[in-house]
C-alpha cells in the first residue's frame, strides 16, 4: 500500500488521539461521574455514549465536505473551508467558553446529546476538513459521483465516509478512556484548570494551523 493511501488515515488517528486527550471532549465527564458514583465502572460506562455523540459531529461535518465536493469548485471550497477554520479559531482563542450542562443526573441520551455538542461547539469536525479535501480516495469518489450518481459509487462513497468517521472515533476513544482511568485512579483533579485552560489555547491555535494548511495545500 502507497504512502499517499495511507497516510489519511493515519492522521485521523492522530486528531483522534489529540482530541481524546481535551478534556472537553469527554474524560473530564466521564471522571466527574465516576467521583460522584464513587465507582470505577461509572467512568467507563460513560465513555461509550461520549464517543458516540462525538462521531456524529464528526460525521456531520464529513457529510456536508462530502456534498460540498460535488456541489462547488475545488478551489472555492478550499478558500471556504480555510476561512471557516480560521474564523472558528479566533473566535475560540478570544471566548474559550464552554457549553453548561444542567446537571451530572444524565442517562445515555443524555451524554450522547452533551457529547454531539461539545464536539460540535470546539470545532472538532472542522480539524478534519484539510485531510478530506486531499485525501485522494475521497476526491476520487466525489469526482466520479459528480459524473455518475449510481448507487454502487454512493455506496462505496458511504463507506468512505463511515470508515473515516470510524478510525478517528476510535483513536479519541482510546485516548479518553486511558486518560480518564489515569486521571480517576492516579492524578485526582487537582490540575485540572490549569490543565484545561492550556488546551484550551492549543485547542484554538490548532484550528488556525489547520485553516493555514487548508488554505495554502
Amino acid at each position: 500500500m502507497s504512502l499517499e493511501a495511507v497516510w489519511p488515515w493515519v492522521v485521523l488517528l492522530l486528531l483522534g488521539t489529540f482530541h481524546g486527550i481535551n478534556p472537553g471532549m469527554g474524560w473530564l465527564f466521564a471522571v466527574a461521574l465516576g467521583l460522584q458514583e464513587q465507582r470505577r465502572q461509572a467512568v467507563f460506562r460513560a465513555l461509550l455514549p461520549i464517543a458516540l455523540g462525538h462521531a456524529a459531529s464528526i460525521a456531520v461535518v464529513v457529510l456536508v465536505v462530502g456534498l460540498l465536493q460535488i456541489v462547488l469548485p475545488e478551489l472555492f471550497l478550499n478558500r471556504l473551508c480555510a476561512a471557516g477554520l480560521c474564523v472558528f479559531g479566533l473566535y475560540r482563542l478570544l471566548r474559550a467558553r464552554h457549553p453548561r450542562w444542567v446537571g451530572m443526573r444524565v442517562n445515555f441520551k443524555d451524554l450522547t446529546l452533551w457529547s454531539f455538542l461539545m464536539a460540535s461547539a470546539h470545532g472538532a469536525g472542522l480539524m478534519l476538513v484539510p485531510v478530506l479535501l486531499r485525501w485522494p480516495a475521497a476526491h476520487s469518489a466525489h469526482a466520479r459521483l459528480i459524473q455518475e450518481l449510481s448507487p454502487h459509487l454512493i455506496a462505496n462513497s458511504a463507506m468512505l465516509m463511515l470508515a473515516a468517521v470510524g478510525i478517528h472515533t476510535f483513536g479519541m476513544l482510546v485516548v479518553t478512556a486511558a486518560v480518564a482511568a489515569l486521571v480517576y485512579e492516579k492524578l485526582g483533579l487537582t490540575l485540572l484548570r490549569q490543565a484545561w485552560f492550556n488546551l484550551d489555547l492549543v485547542w484554538a491555535m490548532a484550528l488556525l494551523v489547520a485553516g493555514a494548511i487548508a488554505f495554502v495545500w
